[in-house]
């Protein structure tokens, strides 16, 4: 079994350099902590995580919790990953499959100090509880977030975004714009709705029929499934705004099943960008979210709490973009 001398050994320094590098210290010098890295790396060494553990109460681990596994939680995953693996934690993932019980159930390695510290995205719990488990351990909420909470959080501007996407379509020639929405219970859902909604009011063209409630899931077959239902409708929609990419593409493909063309007869705008928006035909019009940086500044929060860093702001929203590409056109 491989130890922490054989690890100085190999690279040349003393077991406490080798200490300091497994405990992350910043007086180490980057030339000694390289070469015991990869000293490591050779010798495959694994940390004695347990002992770690008993001698300074932590385990150098967090735990993330997402709804579920998407193209948008695996960017946003990396992000999250790429620093904790700077400041030398291990991530844990928990899919809540959008189970409100099984959320409960992970909270429990908090309690139970089978991690630091939690990174929690699109939470079913209460505010209140979610402020109860801050209080007492270290939490950060991204993606979504709590009205009047100091929890700290990373999201974007999911009202300004929706109506981005929904103006976009206004100037386009647009006039019967349909919103295919995600779960009710999620805040970014009712913010997106609540930006769409915003500006067909604006714009007098505000009509209920055109939001379509995607209760199942994101999904490509929710997309499609409810896009027949806006092509049946005696006045159906010229565009449609999805609150997801993949939902986005359920609809252009609905659209096509009943004959008709995209961006030709409706356009088609969806939200994420992820990496199948690109080479998709037609490629898709999204809302960019910064997926890899929401996770990357998540974890710098975390990292702040667990070294009890002030925080320069408790509620951070980074910046989404229109991506025009080809699935819309001007009427």
């Amino acid at each position: 079994m491989v130890t922490m001398k054989d690890v100085a050994k190999r690279a040349n320094v003393s077991t406490a350099t080798v200490s300091r590098v497994l405990r992350n210290f910043d007086s180490v010098k980057e030339e000694s902590r390289t070469k015991v890295l990869e000293a490591m790396k050779e010798l495959n060494y694994q940390p004695n995580l347990l002992g770690r553990y008993l001698r300074t109460n932590k385990t150098k681990t967090i735990f993330v919790v997402i709804p579920e596994i998407s193209n948008y939680f695996h960017s946003v995953l990396n992000g999250i990953e790429n620093i904790a693996i700077k400041h030398g934690y291990q991530v844990l993932i928990g899919n809540t499959q959008f189970n409100a019980e099984r959320e409960y159930e992970y909270y429990n390695y908090l309690r139970q100090k089978k991690s630091d510290g939690m990174i929690l995205f699109t939470s079913h719990t209460d505010k209140e509880f979610i402020e109860g488990l801050a209080d007492q351990y270290s939490v950060v909420l991204a993606g979504d977030y709590f009205e009047g909470s100091n929890i700290p959080t990373v999201s974007i501007d999911d009202i300004g975004s929706a109506r981005k996407a929904t103006e976009y379509l206004i100037q386009l020639g647009h006039n019967r714009i349909a919103h295919i929405t995600g779960r009710l219970y999620l805040k970014n859902s009712l913010d997106r709705i609540s930006g769409y909604r915003q500006v067909v009011q604006e714009y007098q063209q505000y009509d209920p029929q055109l939001i379509q409630v995607g209760e199942g899931d994101y999904s490509y077959e929710t997309g499609f499934v409810l896009t027949q239902k806006l092509l049946c409708l005696e006045n159906p929609p010229d565009a449609i705004f999805a609150a997801t990419d993949e939902m986005a593409i359920g609809a252009i493909n609905a659209i096509k099943s009943n004959g008709l063309r995209v961006p030709e007869d409706l356009s088609v705008v969806g939200f994420n960008d992820n990496e199948i928006a690109s080479v998709f035909n037609p490629s898709l019009t999204t809302v960019a979210q910064p997926q890899q940086k929401i996770g990357e500044t998540a974890m710098e929060l975390l990292i702040s709490l667990l070294n009890d860093q002030p925080l320069p702001k408790s509620q951070l929203l980074l910046e989404s973009k229109l991506v025009i590409r080809n699935s819309t056109r001007k009427k």
